[in-house]
């Protein structure tokens, strides 16, 4: 009777071709009474044939959250393709004399290079870790930081400086920082969007409690530098009373750093991020220009001069630094769900096309997803990392963005991108290790929640897994998973959301056809 109605079915054009054991099992998750009052979204189609294999609210349009990053890592990689390699060079503007002196300046012009060698590992790949520095200050005590070098591309430039022959610079050093206009990201982290990043625009801090309650807790940073006015006062506590630390701005360039952190506890990662990157990246040039042997005679925080050439053809390249291929940045922008470099990408796109701003970008970006087979009429966006108040998708736009991106040649950079159920990036641990799903289903995860003040508790605003599996009898599926304005009980976070979305993405290979 099945096939004989399956049969039918298709003989009638009926694109719907649900599998029976997965309805239930999906149904049943988001039928749970926790989520009477919320909006799920929910599509996931065989990604060889079309039909839809479940469904709830697929042309509803729905808060994306991270998720948007798919979008705009989408965009960039057919832009720039995932081969592109950013050049940041340094001109020198004056003659040098025959000792080595430039009776002029050193001038970085900033290519956008998102990286900027501060993630580049041993093998020329870049680094993440599933709890990124980024999120440090939102409460996220197990952010660890990379084993890699933040100021490696300054160091690579002093040396190549330096073996031109330059020995002191009697003018200034200078930022160039006008490939695209400033402007603000959104989420978590530093979101001073500008095209010179260096350690994501952040100074971290690593804190290390003492041998014994009372004791005052080192406090280092990384990178040392004098950029920034710096207070520690941070003390040891009891075991087991978890670490309560806090960073606030004192003043420009200034911050302070107080709390607790117990005893035996392992180092605990805070950040403060920079307002103005390009006096920061400046700074900390000087600095390595300094310590590679040039003497630099301007001072530290502030250029003495603020002209900038209107092009370079004139002046003489004494160095660059190459980043690695585009695809190494849009693997860590989606495994750990980076928000300065999602929301930066925009920008990048539009200074492509010879345009300025982040929304010329994601006008771009519109076209770009249209040529995809994207309905952009049921898409907005504001920026290009998520949380912006007009950030709207449908479910079928999203599996129509992977759809799409499955035939084009980025398709395998871009799926490198995707957190792996169970493993790594942001869905490292929303199943269990030793669950069925684990390595099996691969997709972006996003999050938006509110504080709900008036009854003491938080709105998770959206909670949203889009990916590809492979399911257990062999069928590829592409899937979009959206559900929004879910009232969380007092002390509850928005982990149990991501543990629910990583059991439907588990079910959906452990069921589906």
């Amino acid at each position: 009777m099945r096939r004989t109605l399956s049969v039918l079915l298709l003989s009638l054009g009926v694109t719907s071709l649900r599998a029976d054991d997965l309805t239930p099992k999906l149904d049943a998750i988001l039928d749970r009474p926790e989520y009477a009052s919320a909006k799920w979204g929910v599509l996931v189609l065989d990604a060889k044939t079309g039909k839809t294999v479940y469904e709830r609210n697929p042309d509803k349009m729905a808060t994306p959250a991270s998720v948007t990053k798919l979008y705009s890592c989408a965009a960039a990689l057919m832009a720039f393709g995932p081969d592109y390699k950013f050049e940041t060079p340094v001109y020198r503007r004056g003659e040098v004399s025959s000792a080595g002196f430039l009776r002029g300046d050193l001038i970085l012009v900033a290519s956008g290079d998102l990286t900027f060698g501060g993630r580049t590992g041993v093998a020329g790949k870049c680094e993440y870790t599933n709890g990124d520095h980024t999120y440090a200050n939102s409460g996220l005590s197990t952010a660890i930081l990379t084993n890699t070098n933040p100021l490696a591309g300054f160091e690579s430039l002093a040396k190549q400086i330096v073996d031109s022959g330059l020995k002191e610079v009697q003018g200034d050093v200078l930022i160039d920082d006008r490939l695209f206009a400033k402007t603000r990201g959104s989420g978590s982290g530093p979101d001073a969007v500008s095209p010179i990043l260096v350690n994501d625009n952040i100074i971290d801090m690593i804190v290390t409690p003492g041998d014994k309650p009372g004791d005052r807790a080192t406090v280092t940073t990384r990178p040392v530098t004098a950029f920034a006015q710096t207070d520690f006062e941070v003390v040891t506590s009891q075991e087991g009373t978890g670490p309560v630390i806090t960073v606030n701005a004192t003043g420009p360039n200034a911050f302070s750093v107080r709390g607790r952190i117990p005893v035996k506890s392992q180092p605990v990662v805070r950040i403060y991020a920079v307002e103005d990157p390009a006096l920061y990246a400046r700074c900390l040039f000087i600095e390595c220009l300094r310590k590679a042997g040039v003497r630099v005679n301007a001072p530290l925080n502030r250029p003495t001069k603020f002209d900038l050439p209107e092009n370079y053809e004139k002046l003489t390249k004494l160095a660059t630094f190459t980043s690695p291929p585009l695809s190494e940045a849009i693997k860590v922008t989606l495994k750990v769900s980076h928000n300065l470099y999602a929301s930066t990408l925009p920008c990048l796109v539009a200074a492509k096309e010879g345009q300025k701003t982040a929304e010329q970008g994601l006008a771009i970006q519109g076209k770009l997803l249209k040529e995809l087979g994207v309905d952009v009429k049921t898409i907005s966006f504001g920026g290009g990392a998520g949380g912006q108040s007009a950030d709207c998708v449908t479910p079928r736009a999203t599996v129509q963005l992977i759809q799409g991106m499955r035939k084009r040649p980025e398709w395998e950079a871009y799926r490198n991108g995707f957190p792996t159920l169970g493993v790594d990036g942001t869905l490292h641990d929303v199943i269990a290790k030793d669950g069925p799903g684990v390595n099996k289903a691969f997709g972006k995860t996003g999050t938006l929640i509110w504080n709900d003040a008036m009854n003491g508790r938080s709105l998770l605003r959206s909670k949203a897994l889009a990916g590809v599996t492979t399911t257990a009898k062999g069928t590829d599926l592409t899937f979009a998973i959206f559900v929004n304005d879910v009232p969380l009980p007092p002390g509850v976070g928005a982990s149990r959301e991501g543990k629910t979305l990583g059991s439907i993405a588990e079910a959906i290979y452990v069921h589906g056809p």
